[in-house]
């Protein structure tokens, strides 16, 4: 019995030390691995896509040289933990990969050193860049000048809101040009604001805010006017253009603050004739048989003044053979002698027309519960009903199709 005790403690011990023994062996292994990489000679096994990414990445130094516009959009190593099927057309690629394997160094590590990552695709940066903004650089011939301005109403103040952004390629009478802006708000043409001037630049950035006070029932009755002057040394002031803003046509609130660009225009120097003037464009579609006419503004206009607050409107009437066709109207504007309408119409008219056809436009002023009272006209058309201007007017219409032809015409006061 005392045999088989020793005997049995002998294999009991010999049991325990190799088990201590077991146990000491796998905790210096995971300590080991814990505390150091595994040298992987051949860490990526891979099938035959990535010779797809062997050769990106041996032409990624011909893309280096030729400065491609495509960028490439590449799968990096951490995320082969899993399959990726069909990433190149028909081809699979599997990676067998260690955790703990550590990305290489270097400027180009993000591409090069990324061991099985392989290109999918590439991005065209093209599709991803802002519009250009051509107004900045798109200048018709005989450009005297672009403004640039926003505006804003306030409803609960009943304020209008204008802010003078800048002014670029003006054409000063001098070298030097010290621009500023008069601003107004048609048809009250007694007071204006004026922004600060700006020394020895034909590009002017102003960035001024100015406020009129108008209701919201007469606001669309209202016109902006701008007028950019040039000061001289003499401190003299020359006018070197003007921009008319109806507002009348604009979706103005307070969540909607419109930014507008508007080419100059020099203003008619000319004294007004004796029933005023108008100006209009005209312009002809041959492929539509469309006439379309463009009624600007008028100036001078002699209203009556036993009531000054009246309704002033444009009809515009397609005649043929002296038959009358079809006529159309602008809205009525109230109160002033220089009504500003931009207002488009458009007729039908066959190019065979053209050499019997004629536009009267009448400038006629309406006084409640009287007769509406004519303060002036002008009929443009071919030589059959009309000479000088007139003429010429709509013979350039006809020379230009599809172009907008903008002229001053005087009014006469025939019926």
């Amino acid at each position: 019995e005392q045999a088989v005790a020793v005997a049995g403690g002998i294999i009991g011990g010999i049991l325990l030390f190799v088990l201590l023994g077991i146990t000491v062996y796998l905790l210096w292994k995971k300590f080991s691995r814990l505390v150091s990489y595994e040298k992987l000679i051949n860490p990526v096994k891979t099938t035959s896509a990535n010779a797809i990414f062997q050769d990106q990445a041996n032409s990624e130094i011909q893309l280096k040289i030729t400065r491609s516009r495509s960028v490439p959009f590449i799968i990096p190593p951490t995320l082969h933990g899993r399959d990726w099927i069909h990433l190149t057309n028909e081809e699979q690629v599997q990676e067998d990969r260690d955790p703990y394997m550590a990305p290489q160094s270097g400027p180009w590590s993000s591409f090069h050193s990324l061991a099985g990552a392989y290109v999918v695709g590439t991005i065209n940066p093209d599709l991803y860049k802002f519009p250009v903004d051509k107004s900045e650089t798109d200048f018709p011939d005989g450009n005297i000048g672009r403004l640039w301005f926003s505006i804003e109403y306030e409803q609960e103040s009943e304020r209008l809101l204008v802010s003078l952004i800048k002014v670029r390629k003006l054409q000063p009478p001098a070298d030097s040009c010290s621009p500023f802006v008069k601003i107004y708000l048609l048809p009250d043409e007694r007071s204006y604001l004026q922004s600060k001037t700006k020394c020895k630049t034909l590009n002017p950035q102003f960035d001024e805010n100015f406020v009129f006070q108008v209701s919201s029932k007469m606001l669309l009755q209202r016109t902006l006017k701008f007028l950019v002057y040039h000061v001289d040394k003499q401190k003299k002031h020359h006018l070197l253009g003007q921009v008319i803003f109806p507002l009348k046509n604009e979706a103005l609130t307070e969540d909607n603050k419109l930014v507008i660009w508007r080419d100059l225009e020099k203003e008619n120097l000319e004294p007004p004739s004796e029933y005023g003037d108008i100006q209009f464009s005209l312009s002809y579609n041959d492929y539509l048989g469309r006439l379309t006419v463009v009624v600007l503004r008028a100036r001078g206009l002699k209203l009556q003044e036993e009531s000054p607050a009246v309704g002033v409107y444009v009809k515009v009437s397609l005649m043929n053979h002296n038959k009358f066709i079809k006529s159309k109207k602008t809205a009525a504007l109230l109160g002033t002698p220089n009504p500003v309408y931009n207002e488009t119409f458009s007729f039908k008219a066959d190019q065979r027309e053209l050499d019997t056809a004629s536009l009267s436009l009448s400038v006629l002023q309406s006084n409640k519960g009287e007769k509406t009272l004519l303060l002036g006209r002008v009929v443009v058309g071919p030589f059959m009903y009309t000479r000088g201007k007139e003429l010429e007017h709509w013979n350039e219409m006809i020379s230009k199709p599809k172009e907008l032809v903008k002229r001053w015409h005087a009014l006469c006061h025939s019926s």
